[in-house]
Parts: C-alpha cells; sequence; structure tokens
C-alpha cells in the first residue's frame, strides 16, 4: 500500500456547464455538485486527523483517499488534513457533529465522551485477541455502536484498529498491579484513568504531543499508549521500563457528518463505504504487525520490556474489575448488552 501525498490541497474545480443550464455557483466545501460521467457527482470532502503520518492508521486513510478519488476519476475528492493540521483531537468531534469538517479520524476514547457506549474499547481485558475484535464489530456489537453514533450525528465510515495499549514508566518494572502504588501516570481517558487508580497510580490526563517533556521532566513518571505512538514518539529516549499487558484494544473512528452523508449520492455513499471496508480490513492487519514490530524496536532501543505472563493476568484483571462498574453506570443499558456480548464469546 502506497502512501497518498501529505494532504490534497486547492479548492474544488468549477462544475461543467451543462447545455440548456444558466450559471451555477461552485459549491462550499462538502457541498455536492451535479456533474456528469461515471454517474459520479463531483464534490470535495474534507477529512482531517492527528496522527503520525507514518502511523499505520495515518497510511490507510491516506490511501482510502487516493483509492476513493481513482476509482471514482477524480470526481469524489477527499482533501486530507494531517497530523493535526485542520483540528486537534480536542476539537475534532464537535467539528464533524456540527458539520465543521465531513470527515474526521478520532480515538474511540475520545467519542466516549459522546457516546458513552464507544467506552467499551477502554473497559479492561475485554478483547483477548485481534481476530475477537474484528469478529465483534463485524456484527451485532458493531452494529449497536453504529447506530448510537449516528444517534448523536455521525456515521461510522470505519473502524481503524491502533493496537493494545500498555504502560511505559521510569521507576521500576511492573510485574503486578502492587507497582504502580504511588506513580504519576498519563492517561488516555475516563475510563483509562479509573484504571491507573484502580492499580494505585494517579492519573494525569494530557494529549499525546505532550507526553515526551513531561516524562522528560518528570512532571508524570510513566504513561499509557500503544507501542506503535511509543516508538514514534521516542519514548525509549524517555522511560526505561515497558509493561504489555494488553489491557485494552484502542480504536479509531473514521466519522461522517450524517446530514452531509445523507445528502450524498448513493453511488458515492457505496463507493465510500467499499473503500473503507477494504481499508478497515488493511488497518486490522497491520496493527498486530505493528504491535509486534514496535515493541521488539523500543526493546532493541534500549527499554527494559517485561511481558506479563497469561497466568498471572487474572490478578490484573480482578484488580481492574471496578472499572467495568463505572462503565456500566456511563453507559447504562447499551454498556451492560455489549459486555454481555463480548463474554459470550
Amino acid at each position: 500500500m502506497k502512501r497518498w501525498m501529505k494532504g490534497l490541497v486547492g479548492t474544488m474545480a468549477a462544475v461543467l456547464m451543462l447545455a440548456g443550464c444558466s450559471d451555477k455557483k461552485e459549491p462550499e466545501k462538502g457541498e455536492a455538485a451535479t456533474g456528469s460521467g461515471d454517474g459520479y457527482e463531483e464534490v470535495t470532502i474534507r477529512l482531517a486527523y492527528n496522527l503520525p503520518q507514518d502511523h499505520h492508521i495515518a497510511v490507510g486513510v491516506e490511501n482510502f483517499a487516493k483509492e476513493v478519488k481513482e476509482k471514482s476519476d477524480g470526481k469524489v475528492n477527499i482533501q486530507v488534513f494531517p497530523a493535526g493540521q485542520l483540528l486537534s483531537d480536542k476539537d475534532m468531534n464537535q467539528s464533524i457533529l456540527s458539520g465543521g469538517v465531513e470527515m474526521g479520524v478520532n480515538s474511540s476514547t475520545l467519542w466516549a465522551s459522546t457516546v458513552p457506549a464507544m467506552g467499551i474499547f477502554d473497559v479492561p481485558y475485554v478483547f483477548n485477541d485481534y481476530a475477537a475484535v474484528g469478529e465483534a464489530l463485524n456484527g451485532d456489537f458493531g452494529d449497536k455502536i453504529r447506530g448510537a453514533m449516528e444517534e448523536k450525528g455521525a456515521k461510522v465510515l470505519m473502524f481503524a484498529d491502533y493496537g493494545y495499549v500498555q504502560f511505559a514508566n521510569n521507576k521500576r518494572q511492573l510485574k503486578s498491579p502492587e507497582d504502580f502504588k504511588g506513580l504519576k501516570i498519563r492517561s488516555i481517558g475516563d475510563l483509562p484513568s479509573e484504571l491507573i487508580q484502580a492499580y494505585g497510580a494517579s492519573p494525569v490526563f494530557m494529549g499525546g504531543g505532550e507526553v515526551y517533556m513531561a516524562l522528560q521532566r518528570n512532571t508524570v513518571d510513566g504513561a499509557t499508549s500503544g507501542t506503535t505512538a511509543m516508538l514514534q514518539r521516542k519514548y525509549d529516549e524517555v522511560t526505561k521500563y515497558l509493561t504489555v499487558n494488553n489491557y485494552a484494544y484502542l480504536e479509531f473512528l473514521l466519522a461522517v457528518n450524517k446530514d452531509f452523508w445523507d445528502k450524498l449520492p448513493e453511488k458515492t455513499q457505496e463507493l465510500l463505504t467499499e473503500v473503507a471496508g477494504e481499508t478497515e480490513v488493511w488497518i486490522r492487519e497491520q496493527a498486530e504487525i505493528e504491535d509486534t514490530e514496535s515493541a521488539k524496536a523500543l526493546e532493541e532501543k534500549g527499554m527494559d520490556v517485561y511481558v506479563v505472563p497469561q497466568e498471572d493476568l487474572k490478578e490484573w484483571k480482578e484488580a481492574a474489575a471496578p472499572v467495568r462498574d463505572v462503565f456500566v453506570e456511563n453507559a447504562g443499558a447499551l454498556g451492560q448488552e455489549l459486555l454481555d456480548m463480548v463474554d459470550e464469546k
């Protein structure tokens, strides 16, 4: 899969005048225009994301935009704004819901503040392997989450697997929940903060771009993140210990403003859905590869890596039990239903 250009620039070309029609104005960003040929109507769609451009999700998203443009002979033009150029991760969701941007990629953790059921991916030890995630998202489990998002005004076009989340720190190797006591750990959201507290540490919420400096200055003792991000953000330079316990499986969502989506021609919707589905499969396959390779690379760069043995995970899960209660309290009946569906597997 080839990486597309860093960002599509420029505005949409004026629509060719049809015979017998009066002058027509060029559409605003995200507004469909009448076109001819191949059955597609011309449209420019803005898509924003915050991940580094060499992250496997970013590579997938860039190729998604490229494929859509090629398959529509340039009629459906997805203008990509990478690496926070247009919106921060904190501003992304509201912009999608309000129509400020047509498409955006953001984490399930941040979407949980709008759709509490999305916090299911942060509930500790819910998903045991990569295949289980794909199976759940392609069934009733995924449909219920998509439905909850649409009720809020966002259509989930694609689930993009980030991979498993781990812990890095400067103080000591974390071989049991007891080892967390007294540490300050950077958190990525509400439920991860609950887990950090359940393990006896103090959560500190901050954006990904702030973590390196915070670790370097000992503002925090450690952080939770995927090993792909740890490698790209050079955690090996500012932390010593990596604990691999696969406590959560982080998802990113390619979401579309629902009103905008509903106004798109059916043929365009079908194209976007088809290419998104193909991209979702590729990203899921890459997540497992990247998790393995990035953890190995961090070890090669000098980090002390400890993989929690399978037989010890029971202790970790029992200590994390209160987080499930918090999730159900926040997400209500739907949250409990999602947990039950996963537990049945």
